[in-house]
């Protein structure tokens, strides 16, 4: 018996410990917190320190956000990532303090935002707290019932209208009369009471801690707006912003107490329903508060009942840390200002993760994240790499017991599969795609089993070798009409058979990648007499139009031959039916048959009413707004940059050769532009051309980082070998 005692004592204690996985602090709130739908709650400890360590690492984790302040200074504005790295587990930040510490009284202040329900990229663990470990010799801030907590009741819910239900977030009122005015700072004069342990590291409903894989976010500070304008009635201004952006709306004000101040976006109706918006109600005299739930838009909007004095209004942007270090120019304003428009809208859906858009739904769609990480790599410093990573690992680490793959993830209240948006995620312009360009090689074998489980054990075949198309639980191809979901089944499965087999290579799997290439093999043999029909390529049982976009995968998957490109320009010449989602495709099968000229007028035509739309910086989900829209019509969704990497990629013609850009090639297509150049910031540094043309003369300038080496490939197939520096080729 008492072997049994001692045994069992063991396992407890060594399962803490695993559980605990060396951390110190406990998860903590206050007793009084229910955990309800928008719960805010106010951390704080004071304490002596006597010698401040060279470094001392905090690790936070929430659900969901949280701001730090550490002895009055702000150190962290909105930290946490929205909570899922896998279905029972929570993200935490790693933040450095030693600089914000002093010799003697230290305050540590933490504000937590609670969301208390699910949505499209969260998953709600039904309890809002605190983890804090932060311990050095001398030092221990780690969190325990010696830190003070309060439930923030300032901060409440509004009346309806709420935000959709795809949103965890709320909308947020705050009441300044319950303000508790100074509760972060050193010399707040009061108590709150001692936290409550709730859990250990590592216990429910938290889960296992995941290092945050991205960075914290760019605060840019406080800026004044562009412009501000009053409506006739006095009553609403309207601020404008200088692009779509991520904003925290400040203002200061002199009022009575009692009135109600509202906050929003022109995008608070983005994709025709409601997102989120702010109230606060004053207090007597002069106050000031920003309103800590981000926004996007063009403008904001303070809407101001009579009796209060406007004394200053600003706007905090933040965003993913990450630069616009890439660019694109040309002779032909359009698409110049089509690629800035395109990196615009890039850079307003990232954050927790890759985004469709930025105000409906904030949500992690892989057949969106496809078009965006692509993007990426032309647009944007390095750092922007990680988040493709992220989405990556919780894309797979969400995989059901059944082989099945489903996004958006997180996912708090969705789990239907879209097995298209799937095939194109882990297949060549996805996984092998971020694999490729950023020569980070490191999710390969974490996410291979599982990859191949998916594609092997989930897709079945017919007697031609062929996919047999799977609905999931959204049969969905692209929005519009005249899909061939058949076509594209194939196209799209060849793509994620060929990522496949590059990483079987590249983790010694002779086995399969020789399975593969049979596969692969049989695929192409059959494909003509499964859907060639003489003019075109037709899945048997599709009445519909001849669909523009599965022509266009069945020359990017290298399914259809060479001497089939005629008859399939003349499709891609009279069919428009594709989104800008599957534009993309369409326009990068006719740079890569050779069609450069159509392809641009292609992008000019259907991309010219979003830009005649002067007031917007950012491009749209469908080719309209409103009613001439797709899926709610929302002004910035990303898949709609495709053009950004198409007019780098083939028309400067900047593409790598080996991952990371450590050789690339320079063909450029430029059709009837005269003068082109590129920046990009390349995993293994900056590449920049410059190239003019006079009649069938090229000039070009090029800069190869250190290190890299190029092949510069001229229209009359002549090619040159450079080294790193600048050169001057003809």
């Amino acid at each position: 018996m008492r072997k049994t005692v001692f045994l069992f004592l063991f396992l407890l204690c060594f399962c803490i410990l695993q559980a605990t996985d060396g951390w110190k602090g406990m998860w903590i709130n206050s007793e009084n917190t229910q955990s309800r739908i928008n719960t805010w709650q106010g951390y704080r400890k004071v304490t002596d320190i006597s010698t401040i360590p060279p470094s001392l690492k905090a690790r936070i984790a929430v659900d969901s956000k949280y701001w730090l302040w550490v002895n009055d200074r702000l150190v962290v504005f909105e930290g946490g990532l929205k909570r899922g790295p896998s279905r029972d587990a929570t993200y935490y930040d790693v933040v450095e303090l030693a600089p914000f510490l002093k010799a003697g009284k230290n305050t540590i202040a933490v504000l937590v935002w609670h969301f208390g329900q699910n949505g499209f990229s969260h998953l709600n663990s039904g309890t809002g707290a605190l983890l804090f470990d932060a311990e050095a010799p001398g030092v221990n801030l780690s969190s325990d019932a010696g830190w003070q907590c309060f439930v923030y009741d300032a901060y409440q819910n509004t009346e309806a209208p709420f935000p959709n239900y795809r949103l965890p977030e709320s909308n947020i009122r705050f009441d300044a009369g319950k303000e508790k005015i100074g509760w972060n700072r050193t010399d707040y004069v009061g108590n709150f009471p001692a936290a409550q342990v709730i859990a250990a590291p590592g216990q429910a409903p938290f889960g296992k801690l995941v290092e945050r894989p991205i960075p914290l976010w760019k605060d840019y500070g406080y800026s004044d707006y562009a412009e501000i304008r009053k409506s006739a009635a006095g009553d609403t201004l309207y601020c404008k912003l200088p692009y779509n952006c991520h904003i925290t709306p400040y203002f200061k004000v002199k009022a009575a107490a009692g009135k109600t101040i509202g906050i929003w976006t022109d995008n608070y109706m983005g994709g025709g329903t409601p997102n989120i918006r702010a109230e606060y109600i004053t207090r007597e005299g002069v106050q000031e508060y920003e309103s800590l739930g981000w926004m996007n838009g063009h403008e904001v909007r303070y809407i101001l009942p009579e009796g209060v004095e406007v004394l200053d209004l600003k706007y905090r942007e933040t965003g993913y840390d990450t630069e616009f270090s890439g660019s694109f120019q040309c002779n032909d304003p359009f698409y110049n200002e089509l690629w800035k428009r395109s990196a615009r809208t890039l850079y307003v859906t990232m954050r927790d993760t890759y985004m469709d858009c930025p105000d409906r739904e904030r949500a992690q769609w892989w057949g969106d994240e496809v078009n965006e990480l692509g993007e990426a790599f032309y647009a944007l410093s390095p750092s922007s790499h990680k988040l493709a990573l992220k989405g990556i690992h919780e894309l797979m680490d969400w995989q059901r017991p059944d082989g099945t793959l489903f996004a958006p993830i997180p996912a708090g209240n969705w789990a239907r599969e879209l097995p298209l948006q799937i095939l194109a995620s882990v297949g060549w312009y996805g996984f092998y795609t971020q694999y490729y360009y950023s020569a980070d090689s490191s999710f390969i074998p974490v996410i291979y089993d599982r990859l191949h489980r998916y594609l092997h054990e989930v897709w079945k075949l017919n007697e031609q070798g062929q996919p047999v198309q799977r609905n999931g639980e959204w049969s969905w191809g692209d929005w519009g009409e005249n899909i061939d979901q058949g076509v594209l089944t194939s196209a799209w499965y060849y793509l994620a058979l060929k990522a496949e087999h590059a990483f079987a290579l590249q983790l010694g799997k002779t086995a399969d990648a020789d399975a593969l290439i049979r596969q692969m093999q049989r695929m192409k043999e059959t494909f003509d007499s499964s859907f060639w029909t003489g003019t075109a390529f037709r899945t048997p049982s599709y009445k519909g139009a001849d669909d523009d976009r599965s022509q266009a995968m069945a020359i990017l998957s290298g399914l259809a031959s060479p001497d089939k490109y005629p008859a399939l320009l003349k499709v891609l010449k009279k069919e428009y039916h594709a989104s800008p989602y599957m534009e993309k495709y369409v326009l990068e099968a006719l740079f890569q048959i050779g069609e450069t000229d159509f392809a641009l007028k292609r992008m000019k035509e259907r991309y010219g009413q979003m830009l005649s739309h002067t007031e917007y910086t950012t491009l749209f989900e469908g080719w309209g707004i409103g009613e001439e829209g797709f899926g709610g019509g929302t002004i910035n969704h990303a898949w709609s940059g495709g053009p950004l990497t198409l007019l780098s990629q083939k028309v400067c013609g900047v593409e790598p050769t080996s991952p990371g850009f450590r050789t690339f090639r320079v063909a450029p297509q430029m059709g009837s532009l005269t003068k082109v150049s590129a920046r990009i910031n390349s995993a293994n540094g900056i590449i920049e051309t410059e190239i003019t043309k006079k009649g069938k003369k090229l000039t070009i300038r090029l800069v190869v980082p250190e290190g890299t080496s190029a092949e510069v490939v001229f229209p009359n197939g002549k090619v040159k070998r450079v080294e790193a520096g600048e050169h001057f080729l003809m």
